[in-house]
């Protein structure tokens, strides 16, 4: 739907939402004020962080008040984050005294650390309480301010985490049973500077709703749900496949991204990515004389070099994303180079099998080889087991070596990965083209 049929027509929340990302922010803003109010609060709060932020700053101030007042404090500080720094104090104005403090305490944290991530409205309990008072009690805290209500926790005068109740547990106890009898006291909990990616993982492991979030102190700040996890899981498999395809995360949405900023996005790495080929080309330059005795082996240059980049970009691939689920750790690197060489030896072999068949059969048939046929189809089989080895044992040591070094594996991306492999497949094939063929 364009700007010319948002003006002729009623507009619904879904005709909005599907029309959106093709918009000028005059037309969002246009489309956004033809809701009526329940489709409009339901459409404000489904927007990502970065959208609400950009569409607060751009109704008028009066109406601002009225929505940021809408969102959970996680999830305005969330918004504050996506906004200028000269912005942030006028937002955090508009909202309530006690919601205001709780944005405040969340701002002061890493936005990707555990504290910034979590609600500061949680189902609190005190271990003397009974049953029915608990239950009471829960009751009003869920009408005033708990986020969610997944599990009831349990602490001391002094704000500690001592033990958490389900509510099914709650729901089938005596009414003058006691919740310290009735608690369970381990509990698995988060410090509130842990990354979130640590947190989503200790979620999944733990299988659990909510997570409790402590500070230094043992002093529960919050919960992080399974919500917050979802989008964080999105946001880090977002962030690394882009890596992975060789180009620097984006801030935003695709369609959101600026045309010089996706293009500075891609510049870099790929014009480092260009200068790594020409290295290739260097390595060719090299071998002229080789290449001048023998023409036939350039026709399997792209062969052999792609071959090594794909088995690079694959074992890569394979890596960092074990790395990112907690499957493979930088210790693990002996037992993942043993299984990556073994596993190139017999990748290779089966292409280099491929690759002898095509040399016999296209000399059968066209006599295209001539008398060297067999010392050609040696070189090519041998070059690509060993270009197919290496490829692969790159490929799953730098993602470990950069991890190592302290960055991010996803920068060890297939692109890069197979440029390198390009540059020592020219020198490993002429190599042996050298040695067996005598050049």
């Amino acid at each position: 739907m364009d700007a010319e049929q948002l003006v002729d027509v009623p507009l619904t929340a879904e005709e909005l939402r599907d029309a959106w990302p093709a918009l000028s922010w005059e037309e969002r803003i246009e489309g956004f004020h033809r809701l009526v109010r329940a489709e409009a609060d339901d459409f404000f709060l489904e927007l990502p962080p970065a959208d609400e932020a950009a569409l607060l700053l751009a109704l008028p101030p009066p109406e601002r008040r009225l929505w940021i007042r809408l969102l959970a404090p996680d999830d305005a500080a969330d918004v504050i984050q996506d906004t200028p720094e000269e912005e942030r104090p006028r937002l955090i104005e508009l909202l309530d005294p006690v919601a205001r403090r709780e944005v405040t305490a969340l701002l002061a944290y890493a936005e990707d650390a555990a504290g910034g991530l979590m609600s500061p409205r949680f189902a609190r309990l005190r271990p003397e309480m009974t049953v029915d008072e608990a239950i009471r009690y829960l009751r009003r805290q869920a009408r005033e301010q708990a986020e969610t209500i997944y599990y009831a926790y349990v602490l001391d005068p002094d704000q500690k985490l001592v033990g958490v109740v389900s509510f099914r547990d709650l729901l089938t106890a005596p009414p003058d049973r006691r919740i310290a009898d009735l608690m369970k006291r381990e509990v698995v909990s988060v410090p509130d500077t842990l990354d979130q990616e640590a947190v989503a993982r200790i979620m999944a492991h733990e299988d659990v709703n909510a997570i409790p979030v402590v500070d230094g102190q043992g002093r529960m700040q919050g919960i992080v749900t399974v919500d917050d996890v979802v989008d964080v899981v999105q946001q880090e498999a977002t962030e690394d496949i882009q890596k992975i395809g060789g180009m620097e995360a984006l801030d935003a949405p695709y369609l959101d991204t600026g045309f010089l900023a996706m293009v500075k996005k891609r510049a870099g790495w790929l014009a480092a990515l260009f200068i790594g080929e020409m290295f290739t080309a260097t390595a060719m330059a090299g071998f002229e004389d080789e290449i001048g005795r023998a023409v036939v082996l350039a026709l399997f240059v792209p062969l052999i070099i792609s071959s090594g980049g794909n088995s690079g970009s694959q074992a890569s691939t394979l890596v960092i994303r074990a790395m990112a689920l907690g499957e493979v750790a930088v210790r693990d690197a002996l037992r993942v180079a043993r299984r990556e060489v073994l596993s190139g030896l017999a990748l290779g072999l089966i292409l280099a099998i491929i690759g002898s068949l095509r040399i016999f059969a296209w000399q059968g048939l066209f006599g295209t080889y001539g008398p060297r046929t067999p010392s050609i189809a040696l070189t090519v089989a041998s070059s690509l087991v060993l270009v197919v080895t290496w490829g692969t044992l790159m490929g799953s040591m730098l993602p470990m070596l950069i991890r190592r070094l302290g960055f991010d594996p996803a920068s060890a991306s297939a692109p890069f990965i197979a440029t390198l492999v390009d540059v020592c497949g020219i020198v490993i094939y002429f190599t042996a083209a050298r040695l067996i063929l005598g050049l």
